[in-house]
């Protein structure tokens, strides 16, 4: 089968691989439908060391299972599938608790001998506790809303959710890619009054208007800071939601959070050291929150949300690839000229 690596900065690759294989009786194997390409996968693009072998590459998925592990209960062979970007067993204490990522028999695609998502097939680890099966006969024009809850869309709603995002609520997004846009509509369909969308690509931020951004913040830095403060009275905003993961960004979020207010991170940080002192955090009585969205604790609600009409989260492919023009969708989303790609194999 064919599969996509990556072996450093802008070195993408489909190479043909070995069909994946069930290893534990808790794995199925997925021949997949349609993937695509994440914002977080142009990090690695960006700045990863150079490798001999490869790193496999993708974690969001649809697809139809072909093989399960004796003990799978779960989903069978011929279930059309969702998948969420992290597997997880779905019955530990950790995921009783609703935090998926930390599980601690789960993990990613891509690592530890498990394969990446931008392929033609995956092993799944923990199949029963990870995959959703989506009703059949659905809608093809579902599709890319469905592909769009294992990761981003879910993804933008943990951001809102640990925001705590409520009626009343002056809400901040910073960054216009696929999750910020995802968090403006989880705000909005939170009930947020306000919602201020920091970015500065029109094609993005009109998207973000249609899905309930109230304002955009086209200006960055300490001016798109003070243009914030601005819209707020000089006041900042209850709940800060970052969805880029750079310093420059997080460093916006703790100027222009209000005192009392939390920030809510769901950028994967391109840094380990920040500042959380009296000028930042402290001082402001300012709370941090985010990290890896549970998407598995999501799911099944938003599953339903997409086939109800009620979200349609596939607004944010605005363009498709084949798997062999895989590394054409990474330099498109890294140029900016396109928001987020769907791959089909």
């Amino acid at each position: 089968m064919r599969a996509t690596f990556m072996y450093g900065p802008g070195d993408v690759r489909v190479e043909n691989v070995p069909d994946p294989t069930i290893v534990e009786p808790t794995d199925a194997v997925v021949r997949i439908t349609l993937a695509c390409v994440c914002g977080s996968d142009l990090h690695p693009y960006h700045s990863m060391d150079k490798t001999e072998q490869g790193v496999p590459m993708g974690h969001e998925l649809l697809g139809v299972v072909e093989e399960t592990g004796s003990e799978v209960t779960g989903v069978k062979r011929g279930d059309f599938v969702v998948s969420p970007f992290a597997y997880a067993d779905n019955t530990c204490p950790i995921c009783r608790d609703g935090f998926h990522t930390a599980c601690p028999h789960g993990g990613w695609y891509g690592v530890g001998g498990v394969g990446g998502a931008q392929a033609e097939a995956v092993r799944v680890p923990q199949a029963d506790g990870t995959l959703v099966k989506i009703p059949t006969g659905v809608d093809k024009a579902l599709l890319p809303s469905l592909l769009a809850l294992s990761d981003v869309y879910l993804t933008g709603y943990h951001a809102a959710h640990m925001g705590r995002v409520s009626a009343g609520k002056t809400v901040t997004v910073i960054g216009d890619g696929a999750v910020g846009l995802s968090a403006v509509l989880a705000s909005r369909r939170m009930g947020a009054e306000r919602i201020i969308l920091m970015g500065r690509h029109t094609s993005r931020t009109n998207l973000g208007q249609e899905w309930g951004a109230t304002e955009v913040v086209a200006e960055r830095g300490e001016e798109g800071a003070a243009k914030v403060m601005e819209l707020t009275g000089g006041e900042g905003s209850h709940v800060v939601l970052e969805a880029v993961g750079l310093m420059p960004a997080y460093e916006t979020a703790y100027g222009i959070v209000r005192p009392g207010g939390i920030i809510s991170r769901v950028g994967v940080p391109q840094y380990e050291e920040a500042p959380v002192g009296f000028g930042s955090l402290f001082g402001k009585n300012a709370q941090l929150a985010g990290g890896p969205a549970p998407v598995r604790a999501y799911l099944d609600q938003a599953i339903t949300d997409v086939l109800e009409g009620r979200i349609e989260p596939g607004k944010v492919f605005d363009a498709e690839v084949g798997l062999d023009q895989v590394a054409d969708a990474y330099k498109a989303m890294d140029e900016r000229s396109r928001l987020k790609v769907v791959v089909r194999p």
